[in-house]
Parts: C-alpha cells; structure tokens; sequence
C-alpha cells in the first residue's frame, strides 16, 4: 500500500538515527531524490509515491551510501 499521507513515514526519529542532523537529513534526501527524478528510477517495495519520501525510504533502508567531509 502507497502512502500518500505525506511526510508521517518514515520516521524522523529512526531517520535521525542513521544521519545526526535533520539539515545533513534533507540536504541528502533532496540529493537523492533528484537522481531517482533524473534517472526516472524505480523503486519496487517504496511505500512513498514522492521522490523525496522515496528517497527517505532508501536512507532508512541503507541503501544509500553517504560520507560527509569536513
């Protein structure tokens, strides 16, 4: 089932989990919703309709790999 409730999951709190600041969090959503937006990507067991809620499953689900530089 296809959640288009909105931004109620995930979770900000297991987000906040996986990246320690909710602005690193949206700076890395918005990336990886513009490369699912770009490469048309499709993301068979995503709950979200959106790209950026897409994008939040796939943080939650490390399935992306991210590394910040100082």
């Amino acid at each position: 089932m296809k959640n288009k409730d909105g931004m109620r999951y995930p979770s900000i709190d297991k987000l906040l989990g996986k990246i320690d600041s909710k602005y690193k969090l949206v700076y890395v959503a918005s990336k990886v919703a513009e490369i699912i937006d770009s490469k048309d990507l499709i993301v068979e067991d995503a709950k979200c309709i959106k790209s950026v809620g897409i994008a939040l499953e796939e943080i939650l689900n490390d399935k992306v790999e991210i590394e910040f530089t100082k």
